[in-house]
């Protein structure tokens, strides 16, 4: 069952940053004026999809898991301060929270690993089949 869930965790955990990022790619126009209008400089868009969708393919391979958590639950952190900070607004509140949780939920990653079945997990395997070499005088 643990192995499953983690699997089932990365899965969920990431199809929010891959489908954001094939959406921004859609509307580049209308994401960078809004970007723009709340502060931020519209040409971080391309850096913001790369992040989104290749973070979001490496979190659900398991692969540098728990340094791709992290990246992702700064971004989600930073993406609910600068984008979702009007909290009287309850659209806006309910996305604040869940891009808390989705941090969250990223936090656990970076901290437990990617689980059995990832690719940080078969280097790990891989690693342990070498010989170790023993010193001789």
């Amino acid at each position: 069952m643990k192995k499953a869930a983690t699997l089932i965790g990365r899965i969920l955990l990431r199809h929010i940053f891959l489908l954001a990022g094939i959406s921004k790619m859609g509307g580049c126009a209308a994401t960078q004026g809004w970007m723009e209008a709340m502060g931020v400089s519209g040409a971080l868009l391309p850096l913001m999809i790369a992040l989104e969708i290749g973070a979001g393919f490496a979190l659900i391979l398991g692969f540098q898991a728990r340094l791709t958590a992290l990246g992702l639950a700064g971004f989600s952190i930073i993406s609910a301060v600068i984008f979702h900070a009007n909290l009287s607004d309850q659209v806006q509140s309910i996305m604040f929270m869940k891009n808390f949780s989705i941090a969250g939920g990223l936090f656990y990653v970076a901290a437990l690993g990617a689980g059995e079945w990832s690719i940080d997990s078969w280097i790990k395997q891989k690693g342990s089949d070498k010989p170790v070499k023993v010193a001789t005088a």
